[in-house]
């Protein structure tokens, strides 16, 4: 962010915010149009070794189920393999535009929110500044983390339980495209959005919303309402990828009650320290008041002395 946007988002008026803004978010289009462009030039390969590698059998979930079922003496886990069929005219061109465009943005996540805070930035106390610097390296570890837990963990097993589950065996599955990418790009983003939770129950602690009393009060139902938003995000009806999903939310709650209960005894650390802080001064300042009003000099007993020896004189 430039010098002059600093200066005009610090001591701007109104227009020159909006003015400072509107330069933000043209740079922030610029970034993922320009991000979106060469995605879509290299979009092929990463369709071929990254969006399809679910679909055969040398997906590194499935050589690790494969090794632990073979070490365990189960069934063999090898010969896994699906083929997508397009059944729409321009639905390859849609997908190949639409994919670099939600790849775009989430690669370029980071960079906008860089430079909406770098408008934000000149308004807030360092104290401010420090916590939010902390939210956005923790919000991008944890955002990334969670699209890493959908590709190899959560959407490889719900691909390949639906795959190969059949209600009958005169009724071959055929998937398109449009199935395949809706599932993945809604169930990749969505386990992202998720593994944002501890980090949004951390801030409303920290802003007093959250405490550690409400956290052991509703832990049960915290657990029942997880179980529900798993059922809601989960972009399939089978219960084998809601079981994936909903387990990993009690865990991120539980986090975030760890983190809540920290910040909540932290918290309370820090009135009762400031609250002893208080009395010692108030102590400080009642002693300093006495000692220098009522001195030795002055002092009723030393004043009266003194009138007596000048009567006998």
């Amino acid at each position: 962010m430039t010098d002059d946007t600093d200066q005009v988002a610090a001591t701007g008026g109104f227009w020159d915010h909006v003015e400072a803004l509107r330069g933000v978010l043209l740079r922030c289009a610029v970034t993922v149009v320009v991000m979106a462009a060469v995605l879509f030039a290299v979009m092929p390969w990463i369709f071929d070794n990254i969006i399809l590698a679910p679909c055969r059998e040398d997906f590194p979930l499935y050589r690790w189920l494969g090794a632990l079922s073979a070490r365990w003496g189960g069934d063999d886990l090898d010969g896994f393999k699906v083929e997508l069929i397009n059944i729409r005219l321009a639905s390859q061109f849609f997908i190949h535009m639409s994919t670099s465009l939600w790849l775009a943005v989430a690669l370029a996540f980071p960079i906008v929110i860089h430079q909406l805070w770098g408008f934000i930035a000149p308004g807030l106390y360092e104290n401010e500044k420090r916590g939010a610097r902390r939210a956005f390296l923790a919000g991008n570890a944890m955002f990334y983390l969670g699209v890493a837990t959908g590709y190899f963990l959560v959407f490889p097993l719900t691909l390949r339980f639906l795959a190969q589950y059949k209600v009958s065996e005169m009724v071959p599955n055929q998937i398109s495209l449009d199935s395949y990418m809706d599932n993945f790009l809604v169930l990749i983003l969505v386990m992202g959005i998720i593994f944002e939770l501890p980090l949004v129950c951390w801030m409303l602690g920290r802003m007093g919303l959250l405490t550690r009393d409400f956290f052991t009060t509703y832990r049960r139902h915290a657990i029942v309402a997880l179980m529900a938003l798993a059922a809601v995000v989960t972009p399939t009806g089978d219960p084998f990828a809601h079981g994936g999903v909903s387990a990993g939310l009690p865990a991120l709650g539980e986090r975030r009650h760890a983190r809540g209960s920290a910040s909540a005894v932290k918290r309370q650390t820090d009135r009762r320290r400031a609250a002893a802080e208080l009395k010692f001064a108030a102590i400080v300042e009642i002693v300093y008041f006495c000692t220098h009003r009522y001195g030795r000099n002055n002092h009723p007993t030393r004043i009266n002395r003194a009138d007596r020896v000048g009567a006998d004189a």
